[in-house]
């Protein structure tokens, strides 16, 4: 699940050649851990600005997903980050975003980033979806649903992010309350239906302290939750429950035995009649 990461300064010398020619010469390149999808991650300075950069070889098993967050990058506005370049050559593919400031928004219980997290998914409610290649949210989810007329509940045409993990939400405390989150690696972007992302949100919030009780209820600041299907809803958590204990099974690391729980102790709780 999780892609190895390599040193900037490993990558072949046109690589970065073509990077500086967005960018002109480097000044600063630091590393940075956080996400599993790319196994280049590093923000870069020069004499013109900064940018956080990421990308793949061309060959890797996951190339599609980064051809998939260049797609849908620029149709995103104010929920992420801006695309100012990509580079594809010796055998890379990197993307250049705008350099954002800001730490990753905190899910506990009480903390003021869920506001925000909430209004940045309303914005991204009203973000038309494009017109590009993307995966329906039925058919990623079809391996784990009980019955397959489960699927109707998944379908839609909504622009979703899907891996509301809270170090894909950065909030800036300088900006204005209400806009000071934005969303990154969109690198499982769906088209599903609208209350799916809050959905999403719901198993990551149960995973970092709330009860299912509370995680619904900060879920319940976004309209298209509100409105979605309770047969629907209680099949999500479901399917969630069985998508983690896949990951959780091959990949058991703290962090997705957590997710696991999570989905689990929300499945309970939707089947115990509410």
């Amino acid at each position: 699940m999780v892609t190895t990461r390599i040193g900037f300064d490993r990558l072949p010398t046109a690589v970065r050649a073509a990077v500086e020619g967005h960018t002109g010469p480097l000044l600063t390149v630091v590393e940075t851990s956080e996400g599993f999808n790319s196994e280049i991650a590093v923000r870069v300075t020069s004499a013109a600005g900064a940018w956080h950069v990421k990308g793949l070889r061309t060959d890797h098993p996951r190339a599609r997903t980064q051809h998939r967050e260049a797609l849908v990058a620029p149709f995103l506005g104010a929920v992420a980050p801006g695309l100012c370049w990509r580079v594809e050559t010796g055998g890379w593919d990197l993307l250049g975003f705008q350099a954002l400031d800001g730490r990753h928004a905190d899910y506990g219980p009480g903390s003021a980033d869920l506001a925000e997290v909430a209004a940045l998914l309303r914005r991204l409610g009203e973000t038309p979806c494009p017109g590009v290649e993307l995966r329906r949210a039925e058919q990623r989810l079809e391996r784990y649903v009980t019955t397959s007329d489960d699927l109707r509940f998944f379908a839609g045409n909504y622009l979703l992010h899907t891996d509301l993990n809270h170090t894909n939400v950065l909030v800036d405390d300088r900006a204005a309350k209400g806009d000071r989150g934005r969303l990154v690696d969109w690198a499982w972007a769906t088209r599903g239906a609208a209350w799916l992302d809050a959905g999403y949100w719901v198993v990551w919030l149960i995973a970092s302290g709330h009860d299912p009780v509370s995680a619904e209820r900060q879920a319940d600041a976004i309209p298209a939750w509100r409105s979605a299907p309770v047969e629907g809803v209680t099949a999500f958590a479901a399917a969630n429950r069985e998508l983690w204990d896949e990951i959780s099974g091959g990949d058991p690391d703290p962090w997705t035995l957590r997710l696991a729980a999570a989905a689990a102790s929300w499945d309970e709780y939707r089947k115990g009649g509410l």
